[in-house]
């Protein structure tokens, strides 16, 4: 996931990652993150200004990565449902592949440690904007009900998310059939 930054930014990204999701921000210190990626402090700091830094680059990394992730590959040219299937087969993928990615994402996206500037900027290079997008023409083509497109994809993204979650937790099993039953699911909650 973050194969765009120098080894010493991506160590301080996956070491933070790690981090975070076994023990919390708040027990995230730079010390910490230091002697664990084996990063010195001033060369964090050298690329870091802040620990508050590091984990809004943290977020903006994982949420453009995902943007690009499920983007890739879609084609104005195929029909609306096969990008939609696509797309929302991909948000299952990057999340399931990496999950400290998802955990993260899920963790801190209302947080107020992620500062406005960067939620916008996530927000319109990840994928809910391109996704709203596919939803606007669906519904411009008469394909699905009149909503707020962003307002669609993220009561899918909550159906999603919540499945994801309990995969991770061991609840229940998520099959490429239970995927594709809830993608479908999901056509329906708002087909015409």
């Amino acid at each position: 996931m973050f194969e765009k930054y120098n080894k010493v930014q991506q160590a301080v990204l996956e070491t933070t990652l790690r981090i975070i999701i076994e023990k919390e921000l708040q027990a995230t210190s730079m010390a910490l993150i230091a002697k664990e990626s084996g990063v010195s402090t001033g060369s964090i700091y050298h690329y870091f200004s802040s620990k508050e830094e590091i984990i809004n680059e943290l977020y903006r990394a994982i949420v453009l990565y995902n943007g690009e992730y499920v983007t890739r590959g879609m084609d104005a040219k195929e029909p609306i449902r096969t990008r939609f299937n696509r797309a929302w087969e991909k948000v299952f993928q990057v999340s399931l592949t990496h999950p400290e990615g998802f955990q993260f994402i899920e963790q801190y996206s209302f947080s107020p440690y992620i500062n406005d500037a960067v939620k916008r900027e996530s927000y319109d290079g990840g994928w809910c904007k391109p996704m709203a997008a596919l939803y606007a023409k669906a519904i411009d083509y008469q394909l699905f009900i009149e909503q707020e497109p962003a307002m669609m994809v993220q009561m899918h993204y909550g159906t999603m998310a919540y499945l994801v979650k309990g995969h991770l937790q061991k609840h229940f099993t998520l099959t490429d059939e239970v995927i594709e039953t809830v993608i479908n699911s999901c056509w329906k909650s708002v087909a015409k």
